[in-house]
């Protein structure tokens, strides 16, 4: 069966949150896609779920079991090692378990990879726009774009959401590179990746910012539950600057 796109679910504690029915419907109709859940470490039943998710379905679904818990990060790096060693892959990627991107924007995703050669990684934008359903709490969105600022501003690149948690990238050599090594941050890992990215092309530069595709999402909302705490955006900050320091030119 002809599955080029794989796409990695990092699950931590996630027995009461996983929409498992959303999840195995978008399962069962679209044998294009293949999906990774990762277990990282949980301390309930979200093995369980899992597996109950896999069941009828193991032609599309795979789970990765982690032991212990290493954090979202590298849960997607072992997520995303694994998927790309899979045969005929061509695209990977990694999605928020919770759903806040719907499932159906994988296929618009992988579609900008399918019409535009030069683009390596397309990474989900939350961007309220006319027409486009995205519910975010505001002193979330405040913060986020005083983030983002300050992610543009470090890495010298104009890009709106880095944090997104809907991220598809075109399989290759480069792309491996980039999660070989495990990130120094937990969290923020995503702004890691592209810090990567700019070394990577470091003697090409000037092709940086034409590889990375911000796609305004259709669709997107907090879900209740989330782990994210207010002081959590100011380790990222810290985090960030960690990360300048040790990829900057």
């Amino acid at each position: 069966m002809n599955q080029p796109c794989t796409i990695v679910i990092p699950c931590y504690n996630e027995e009461k949150r996983f929409p498992f029915e959303r999840f195995a419907a978008y399962a069962a109709a679209h044998d294009g896609i293949r999906f990774l859940l990762v277990n990282d470490g949980s301390k309930d039943h979200t093995l369980a779920v899992l597996r109950r998710a896999r069941e009828g379905r193991e032609d599309r679904v795979d789970i990765l079991d982690q032991p212990a818990n290493g954090g979202k990060g590298e849960a997607v790096r072992c997520g995303m090692l694994a998927a790309m060693e899979r045969s005929g892959c061509l695209y990977a990627g990694f999605w928020d378990a919770d759903l806040a991107t719907p499932l159906e924007s994988i296929e618009e995703l992988e579609e900008v990879l399918r019409e535009r050669p030069e683009v390596a990684m397309v990474f989900g934008a939350r961007v309220k726009l006319l027409g486009r359903h995205v519910e975010r709490k505001a002193s979330r969105h405040y913060l986020g774009r005083v983030f983002a600022t300050v992610v543009s501003t470090l890495l010298r690149l104009a890009i709106y959401d880095t944090q997104c948690g809907a991220k598809l990238f075109r399989v290759g050599e480069e792309t491996r590179r980039l999660f070989a090594a495990p990130f120094c941050s937990r969290w923020v890992f995503d702004v890691e990746i592209i810090a990567r990215f700019i070394q990577e092309r470091r003697h090409e530069i000037a092709t940086v910012e034409g590889a990375i595709y911000e796609y305004p999402l259709p669709e997107w909302r907090d879900i209740a539950g989330s782990r994210l705490r207010i002081g959590d955006f100011f380790r990222a900050f810290y985090d960030v600057l960690h990360i300048y320091w040790r990829y900057r030119p």
